[in-house]
């Protein structure tokens, strides 16, 4: 190789891992830590007409941990609380790794937020099944470990599902959701569980666990997402439509491109129903 070229090479490489290393840096001291607040309005399928203008309000993935501070958490839940949502959703993962240190942080971080029609908790794969429920619940959040509740919204009843990130059978869901009266709307942390929602007619689910990718890619998209329905935003099958929120925090490596922390406030609004491709 001419000497030339090995400069050109070796510039080349400089410059790849300057920009790798500056976006890593954005990602991690910036990306991360300038919080989005989505406002999106959300057609559903059959939606009374009682139910439209709702706003839900979405927090998910906290992830409450050295990297992801309970001020962070705060500054979020303030966000949150500014909005003024007619009902609350927190959709797991408080913590990472059910580290136990931070779970009394990061329910107490949220204290305070308050709803309407109430505050609904999930859990979360980083969640465990004791710890974590028993911290939310002495701050007055219902957690939903699968199962239902109902409220009464201008005369409508919408019927609250909420599911454990580890229950996936389908009969387990069944047999929260086919006794449910009114409008269901399903709470799942995991996104893949809009296959068994979409069988069973399940209006609209709200999911996280994706942070959205954490890293988003030009034209390679969200690669770290790629095994999920979609890594954020909405989405319908069939007659289900869902939102997956980029959540708030991080997990493996406190890094966000392209994809910045989530506080959502979402408002229902109805939907034609599919034309049959029949």
């Amino acid at each position: 190789m001419s000497v030339p070229r090995r400069a050109f090479v070796k510039s080349c490489l400089a410059a790849g891992v300057g920009v790798a290393t500056g976006g890593a840096a954005y990602g991690c001291f910036y990306g991360r830590t300038v919080l989005d607040e989505t406002h999106l309005t959300v057609p559903v399928i059959g939606l009374p007409s009682a139910l439209v203008g709702l706003r839900v309000g979405l927090l998910t993935d906290l992830h409450c941990s050295e990297f992801v501070s309970p001020d962070a958490i705060v500054r979020a839940a303030d966000a949150l609380r500014a909005a003024a949502p007619d009902l609350i959703v927190l959709g797991g993962d408080y913590v990472t790794w059910a580290d136990r240190q931070y779970i009394g942080p990061a329910a107490e971080a949220l204290d305070g937020l308050t709803a309407p029609h109430g505050v609904f908790a999930v859990l979360g794969n980083h969640d465990d099944d004791r710890d974590v429920p028993a911290a939310l619940t002495r701050h007055r959040f219902e957690v939903l470990r699968d199962a239902r509740t109902e409220r009464q919204v201008a005369g409508e009843i919408l019927s609250i599902v909420g599911i454990r990130f580890w229950t996936r059978r389908e009969s387990s869901i069944s047999s929260l959701v086919r006794p449910a009266r009114g409008t269901v709307l399903l709470l799942a942390h995991d996104p893949r569980r809009i296959a068994e929602a979409a069988q069973m007619d399940v209006p609209l689910i709200l999911s996280g666990h994706t942070h959205g990718g954490q890293v988003v890619l030009p034209v390679l998209g969200a690669v770290a997402a790629r095994k999920f329905p979609i890594a954020s935003g909405l989405m319908r099958q069939r007659r289900t439509t869902m939102f997956v929120s980029r959540g708030l925090g991080t997990v493996y490596v406190p890094i966000r491109i392209n994809c910045p922390p989530e506080v959502a406030i979402l408002t229902l609004t109805s939907a034609e129903e599919p034309r049959s491709t029949t």
